[in-house]
């Protein structure tokens, strides 16, 4: 907190503040968002669920636009299969962990953050206690068993839930802002969460197309920590690479969704 707090004063006033402006002076022009937006990013945390394709573009994105605290999730090491969407890692990567590369890889693009490596697969109080130490959670992951956990402790936690997914030429994003009773979960719009996810292993993926969705899920992030702009809270988002269309669908709470029928219904 009190790292934070310094951020903060280094934002508005301290010696570094030249630094900052240069560094975020896009930001700092834009419209609507300006230096009290750029304030609350250097004050906010946001945990990415899975560092794989979705994941690199989304925490490159993010750590880029100077928000301050990130955590970064994921159990994997870096394949030679990865390089070619996951834009995260290098060769000379090759055989680490991807969470601590990444961290090495965004604290080298912006050495003022706070970044913290999750080197585990997430789970039980370890899923909670980093879920409760965000404000926003990005998942990237590639399997329901965990997408179902991560929707589960935003529910609890209240935190709002950024979801992408990735295969051969299609990409999905969708937007549960938990902070509100009112809002869908990701169990409304999958509600049988034993289903697997085919992965790209199998399938296959367009390199750049998971980098399409990982941008978007950055950009939603920042929205819903600077409070700027209309998230997607309640909408799926469908990006088809082949014939370059998007196309959108509202999803609605469901009474008798299996995850989240216990929330009150207002508040």
């Amino acid at each position: 907190m009190q790292r934070r707090q310094q951020v903060k004063d280094l934002v508005m006033r301290g010696p570094a503040a030249a630094d900052f402006n240069r560094r975020y002076a896009r930001h700092l022009a834009l419209a609507d968002f300006g230096e009290a937006a750029q304030a609350r990013l250097a004050n906010a945390s946001a945990l990415i669920v899975g560092l794989g394709g979705l994941g690199s573009a989304a925490a490159l994105y993010l750590a880029a636009a100077g928000v301050g605290r990130l955590l970064l999730a994921d159990f994997d090491s870096v394949d030679e299969a990865n390089l070619q969407r996951q834009i995260l890692y290098r060769t000379a990567d090759l055989g680490g962990r991807k969470a601590q590369a990444a961290r090495v890889a965004l604290l080298a693009l912006n050495p003022t953050l706070s970044v913290e490596a999750l080197d585990t697969r997430l789970a039980g109080a370890a899923l909670d206690a980093a879920v409760a130490g965000s404000e926003v959670v990005l998942d990237g992951s590639d399997n329901f068993v965990t997408r179902a956990a991560v929707n589960a402790a935003c529910i609890t936690h209240r935190r709002p839930l950024v979801s992408g997914a990735a295969l051969r030429w299609e990409g999905r994003l969708a937007v549960f802002d938990l902070r509100s009773a009112a809002s869908p979960c990701l169990a409304c719009l999958h509600p049988d969460t034993r289903e697997s996810l085919e992965n790209c292993e199998r399938g296959g993926v367009l390199g750049p197309l998971v980098g399409v969705i990982g941008s978007l899920q950055a950009v939603e992030a920042l929205k819903l920590l600077t409070g700027t702009g209309m998230p997607m809270s309640g909408r799926l988002l469908r990006y088809a690479a082949r014939s370059g269309r998007f196309s959108e669908f509202s999803i609605k709470r469901r009474a008798g969704c299996p995850a989240c029928r216990d929330r009150p219904a207002a508040g």
